[in-house]
């Protein structure tokens, strides 16, 4: 399994990429890890492409998730599926108001609970931002991929994938 998950922030990548590696294990990247030096001060892009190609090769099996269609366009060549999570802005919006607390990106609850309004906020931009982080540049990306492919707009489908990918090998 080399599969991408391409969607805005609270599309359910997490999620769907969780659900998938119950059936089958694989190892598992947020692009979150290796796009920023920290806070929210971006990487240069080609630092962050190429320790994503370093950890391709690492590793026989994986999911990568995000929302940075600059770092996934140059990688796509590796993955045999991209999935496109479109479920639109009000469930990504829901989907953030009900997250978890993220460990791995805040220090504590609060923290991200104060962060939540930003969140939401972008959020809601999705469909109009120009950026590596919209709509249109995710689209062109989904479009322009000749291999497996599939968009969700809905949650229930994601179900569908998951159902999929454990009765088979990829």
């Amino acid at each position: 399994m080399k599969v991408i998950l391409l969607g805005n922030a609270g599309a359910g990548k997490t999620t769907l990429s969780r659900l998938l590696l119950a059936k089958r294990p694989a190892a598992r990247l947020s692009l979150d890890e290796v796009a920023f030096l920290g806070g929210t001060e971006r990487r240069p892009l080609q630092d962050s492409i190429e320790d994503v190609r370093c950890w391709i090769l690492r590793h026989s099996s994986w999911i990568i998730e995000g929302c940075y269609a600059d770092i996934i366009e140059p990688i796509l060549v590796y993955c045999d599926e991209l999935i496109f999570l479109n479920p639109g802005v009000d469930v990504c919006v829901a989907n953030c108001r009900s997250r978890p607390w993220e460990p791995d990106k805040f220090r504590s609850r609060k923290e991200q609970d104060e962060n939540l309004d930003n969140l939401i906020q972008w959020v809601r931009t999705y469909e109009k931002r120009s950026d590596e982080y919209g709509l249109p540049r995710h689209r062109a990306l989904y479009d322009s991929f000749d291999g497996k492919k599939s968009e969700f707009t809905q949650l229930c489908q994601y179900e569908t994938v998951w159902q999929d990918h454990s009765s088979r090998q990829l």
